[in-house]
């Protein structure tokens, strides 16, 4: 049998096994170049002085390529906008022969655009003294310019002749292949290939800079959320763009989706990317215009220096276009991964009783005019999950966990092959509007494709037990109904109630990434029933009124025709709101009496948990059948009248759940508004209150012409959970099987 041993140089350089190392002298001028050996080249790559600028702006994005026998082994990092560059980079490279000179080429960084070349220059290793540091000083130059100055690198290097195992490997494999393979046992060629294989492997180190040993773990997650363009360059000839984003950090990549025909695209896209150096990194932005048939149109560019963002916090960033004109929007958050932790649990703001104190403070009720927009201090412990899905061939997961708190966006390190991580991390927030709602999705890692969802639970601040330890079932996307595991989170919220009460009036923070909308049979379906369910609660109230009006009921009618006389003479405008708070009472006295009229409607949450699995054979089924032109057309007014039932019916809902006490915090509020119209319907009469709202009208825009008009009675609704919402935020109830106690018993079982 036949076999065929082949060893791959190491760092892409060709090796040979037949020649002789001579180490006698101190030089290596001495030994012939019929007769080399194995060297090894360690440079370290310092400065550049007076380099070319090859940008407009009168600068360069400098970096070096290290090249031996026309294959590059080497190449730096880039460092932006510098004409005297300084990298103190080493690299460490294996030679097989010193004949083949080391070729020095410097290149300006362009992204999206072919590299700038800046000169290049040659380094004789003939010429370098064996075993003695030596620091190197080249000229660079253009072949095509020869008098043209293109400034200097500055290296320092040491060539060291390499004995020992490299010399046994070299003997070693001189005698394998000199016999031919017929002659070879199978157990000696084998084991001549494996001990081979075995040295490269121990010696591999030695040829890898460190820009080309890619880390296994990376330092920090950079999560980026493409918003919108602003007044981008209208560059085709309908005054219009067909503008993309590209996005590079390092050698990662990222480009948007295309949006046709617009100046003002609207991308609302999150990505990420993994940040492997310690000091942060630049991320190029370009922005291009899709021409189909030829080359895309230059838009402009940007850039981010992560360095100068702070960690464990969302940064809005509105960036200026350079050679270009328009603006992009752009959230960007960084977070740490498991070498740069975000924050362990022995160490948090609300365990430190001095960091307590001040948090405290800062949201006291004497603090209520300072800084309105910051209403409180949210701090989440993710702990651990339990019997997380099986995401993965090999039965395991690898979890991590986004937090997020409306545009806020917090990550978890990832725990590789595991269905029962523990992050044990401490995120915080600050609240903006009590009213959000606290989302945690445990995601599955994969590094060759988007993140497989495994589990999401949403929780509302205002329902938070402070400084409770609570294992929450984890549910699925649509949030209707549970999926496999647990997450056990402790949360605390801190908030100042009457900020909260101001921020309750005004329009709420607009969420960037939302999922879009599709349409569904059932949704379409469950929206009908929600809105005909208060339709119909006018309808019977309006065939009650008529009945006694038709005296269907003599004592019913008699006594309504005596409630109408005597309102009417005795009517006063404070009237409306007193009875609006005499029904919020009666519904509370109810509530604390353990009479609780508020009933789960359970053919909206049959129908929420159902949904997923019609949509699933909605799917299916349109694949079959396929979709024309016209069912697109019929598709978006579907969603239109989809869309404007949800509307209505959670327009009903909320009133009715603000006065059944659904949430206690909007229903106290209520009772506070009520009061105090009351009181001023009461002592103002109703002319003066009416030229008071005019005036208010009238003058609103003189007074600031750029203010958004608003509807405060509307902000306050917009609050209140509809009937979904509630069942979406109800937490489940967990599985026994995951207490720790009988988790401890089975074990001892």
């Amino acid at each position: 049998m036949l076999y065929s041993c082949k060893l791959k140089s190491v760092c892409n350089l060709p090796v040979t096994y037949n020649k002789k190392i001579n180490t006698a002298g101190t030089s290596n001028a001495d030994v012939p170049l019929a007769d080399p050996g194995m060297y090894q080249l360690d440079i370290t790559l310092r400065r550049g002085q007076s380099l070319a600028a090859r940008d407009r702006g009168g600068t360069s994005d400098p970096y070096v390529k290290f090249k031996i026998g026309g294959k590059e082994v080497f190449r730096s990092k880039i460092i932006h906008k510098n004409l005297n560059p300084v990298w103190e980079e080493k690299a460490c490279l294996l030679v097989d022969h010193l004949k083949e000179p080391l070729y020095i080429k410097v290149f300006d960084y362009d992204f999206g655009l072919q590299d700038d070349f800046m000169g290049s220059a040659f380094l004789d290793l003939t010429q370098l003294e064996l075993n003695r540091p030596t620091d190197v000083t080249v000229t660079l130059k253009d072949p095509h310019y020869p008098d043209h100055d293109l400034g200097i690198i500055l290296l320092s290097v040491v060539l060291t002749p390499k004995e020992g195992e490299h010399r046994e490997v070299t003997m070693l494999m001189r005698k394998s292949w000199k016999r031919s393979s017929k002659e070879l046992s199978e157990n000696e060629v084998v084991g001549s290939y494996f001990s081979v294989k075995s040295f490269f492997w121990r010696t591999q180190s030695l040829c890898l800079s460190d820009v080309h040993r890619k880390p296994h773990l990376w330092r920090g997650i950079v999560s980026i959320t493409l918003i919108e363009g602003r007044d981008l360059k209208a560059m085709d000839s309908n005054g219009l763009s067909d503008p993309y984003v590209k996005f590079r950090l390092g050698h990662q990549k990222y480009k948007s989706k295309i949006m046709p025909k617009t100046l003002n695209p609207q991308w609302r896209e999150q990505f990420d990317f993994h940040l492997y150096e310690e000091r942060g990194g630049i991320i190029d932005i370009t922005a291009w215009d899709r021409d189909a048939g030829k080359r895309d149109d230059f838009i402009g560019r940007c850039q981010i220096d992560l360095s100068a963002l702070s960690r464990e916090q969302t940064h809005k960033l509105e960036l200026q276009l350079e050679e270009g004109e328009g603006h992009l929007v752009l959230l960007v958050t960084l977070t740490a991964s498991a070498t740069v932790s975000i924050s362990d649990l022995s160490i948090n703001s609300l365990e430190d009783p001095k960091e307590r104190e001040e948090i405290l403070k800062r949201y006291s009720p004497l603090r209520i005019f300072h800084n309105l927009k910051d209403v409180g201090f949210l701090q989440v412990k993710v702990i651990r999950a339990e019997g997380l899905m099986a995401a993965d061939v090999t039965g395991k997961s690898d979890p991590f966990c986004v937090v997020e708190l409306n545009n806020d966006r917090l990550l978890t390190h990832t725990v590789y092959k595991n269905l029962n991580p523990e992050w044990n991390k401490v995120f915080t927030f600050n609240i903006k509007d009590i009213h959000s709602v606290l989302e945690v999705t445990v995601y599955d890692e994969d590094r060759d494709r988007s993140a497989d969802f495994l589990g999401k639970v949403a929780i509302p601040l205002l329902s938070i037990q402070n400084g409770e330890q609570k294992a929450y079932v984890l549910k699925n996307k649509q949030l209707t109904g549970p999926t496999k595991g647990v997450i056990y989170l402790e949360i605390d919220v801190i908030f100042n109630a009457v900020k909260a009460s101001l921020r309750t009036l005004i329009p709420k923070e607009q969420k960037y990434i939302e999922e879009e909308n599709r349409l569904s049979k059932q949704l379409l379906l469950r929206n009908f029933i929600r809105m005909k369910r208060c339709v119909m609660v006018l309808v019977n109230a309006a065939y009650y009124i008529n009945s006694c009006f038709d005296w269907d009921s003599p004592a019913r009618s008699l006594a309504a025709f005596v409630l109408f006389l005597f309102v009417v003479w005795n009517f006063e405008l404070y009237m409306i709101p007193l009875v609006l708070l005499l029904l919020l009472t009666w519904n509370y006295f109810l509530i604390i009496s353990g009479k609780d009229n508020r009933q789960r409607d359970t053919v909206v949450e049959d129908m929420l948990e159902d949904e997923e699995e019609e949509d699933d054979k909605d799917d299916k089924d349109s694949e079959k059948k396929g979709f024309i032109n016209k069912i697109y057309a019929i598709q978006e007014v579907c969603i239109s009248v989809q869309n404007i039932l949800d509307e209505v019916a959670s327009f009903g809902e909320r009133i009715k759940n603000t006065f059944n006490w659904t949430i206690p915090f909007l229903s106290w509020l209520a009772i506070v508004a009520l009061c105090a119209f009351t009181v001023i319907l009461y002592f103002i009469p109703l002319r003066y209150i009416v030229l008071v709202w005019g005036i208010n009208k009238f003058t609103k825009k003189l007074r600031s012409p750029y203010a958004i008009d608003n509807n405060e009675l509307l902000d306050f609704l917009s609050r209140v959970p509809s009937d979904v919402q509630v069942v979406q935020y109800q937490e489940l109830k967990p599985d026994p099987s995951h207490s720790p106690c009988k988790r401890k018993k089975n074990n001892l079982g």
